[in-house]
């Protein structure tokens, strides 16, 4: 459309030069003695725009005839620029494809052009990682700080990441804390620093960082869970002979990381230590909230064990667990249990025979071994040793 327009706009301005001319009768003279030179006026314009147009173009072909060296070393720079930019994404490139040698030897070559320099040596000291060469590869981090400080923060990334690759988490850890010291805690950051505390096995350090990524909704919660529930298995082991901090621990624990296997390992640890009180705590606590399908037998078999303290107190409690879970045998043989600590005889006998008759295990029938020596029934005692070696031990 806009090519139509200006040739009909051609056409216009040449018929108008042309009804121009026809009415033009004007002339020029030119004197010079003893010569003299009449021409028409629209002889005169044609000539003068003929030669302007000579001239200009005379001057065009200089300015460009004087130009041509500078226009082949700005060709010869664009060229190598160009090529330089393809041995960088060549570099890029192998690096995504796993072909670490050749990548090193083009991010190099990219490094030597000076094409990015410190994303260059960046790729170069992760291809070099890759390699296991480990000198080349901090020979590049070096570089990849020196050639551009806008690269600090990536650079640290990487070392942090390679660094945790390679279980070398403490150097992990500190160019983490290096980062973030400028840079902040992003999320990245934090996997990264979830992972090497893991590994250097900071626990405390691990349920720290899985919080924050929890928080700003970065792990999944499932994951989140596992991750939060090793780390307070693994510090619950680390404090099962400081009676003392374990149970200081235990009381900042949150309700909500309170799982199962955090409340079973808890359990057995203040067991182990003696401290049966708070162990009972902990039991009630877990239990008086459980639902019938998270009853855990493992935590009544450790409640019927419990030694010091009232006794009295937990057999009442266990009766009321009973009228919600009237068929379970670890917990009528954790009632029975009790009721022999408590010279209850009857109540033991009724318990453990409930309990045998729900699920027969080695457990019942030693413990009712145990009842009928104490009843001087010998023969019942015998028979109960007899059942008792054919069966594996179920239940400890």
């Amino acid at each position: 459309m806009n090519g139509l327009f200006w040739i009909l706009a051609l056409f216009a301005a040449a018929v108008a030069v042309a009804l121009g001319a026809r009415l033009n009768d004007g002339y020029v003279l030119f004197v010079l003695a003893p010569w003299r030179l009449e021409i028409s006026l629209n002889l005169l314009l044609l000539l003068s725009a003929l030669a302007f147009l000579v001239f200009y173009f005379l001057l065009r072909t200089l300015a460009m005839t004087f130009a041509l060296p500078r226009r082949v070393l700005d060709y010869r720079d664009r060229r190598q620029r160009e090529k330089s930019v393809l041995i960088f994404q060549d570099a890029v490139r192998l690096l995504f494809e796993g072909r670490f040698g050749q990548a090193l030897k083009r991010a190099g070559e990219a490094h030597a052009r000076g094409t990015a320099p410190g994303l260059s040596a960046l790729i170069a000291a992760r291809a070099a990682q890759r390699l296991r060469e480990p000198e080349k590869q901090q020979e590049w981090l070096a570089r990849a700080m020196q050639d551009d400080t806008r690269n600090e923060a990536a650079t640290l990334m990487l070392e942090a990441e390679m660094m945790t690759e390679e279980r070398q988490f403490s150097q992990a850890l500190a160019a983490l804390e290096r980062l973030q010291s400028s840079q902040g805690r992003h999320l990245a950051a934090l996997r990264v620093e979830l992972r090497a505390r893991q590994g250097a096995g900071d626990w405390a350090g691990v349920l720290k960082v899985a919080r924050q990524l929890l928080k700003r909704a970065a792990l999944q919660p499932e994951t989140a869970h596992e991750i939060v529930t090793k780390a307070h298995l693994a510090l619950i082991a680390s404090l099962a002979d400081d009676q003392g901090k374990l149970i200081d621990y235990l009381k900042q624990l949150p309700k909500g990381e309170r799982g199962r296997r955090v409340v079973l390992a808890a359990a057995r640890a203040l067991t182990a230590q003696g401290a049966d009180d708070d162990a009972q705590k902990l039991i009630e606590a877990a239990l008086d909230k459980a639902d019938d399908d998270a009853w855990q037998p493992a935590l009544l078999s450790i409640y019927g064990r419990l030694v010091a303290g009232d006794q009295m107190h937990r057999i009442a409690q266990a009766e009321k667990w009973l009228r919600q879970q009237p068929e379970n045998a670890v917990l009528l043989l954790a009632l029975g249990r009790m009721c022999l600590r408590q010279r209850l005889w009857g109540k033991a006998e009724n318990y453990l025979q409930a309990s045998l008759a729900v699920t027969e295990t080695q457990a019942v029938h030693l413990e009712l071994a145990r009842l009928c020596d104490q009843l001087e029934k010998t023969d019942e005692a015998n028979a109960h040793y007899r059942a008792a070696v054919r069966l594996d031990p179920l239940e400890k």
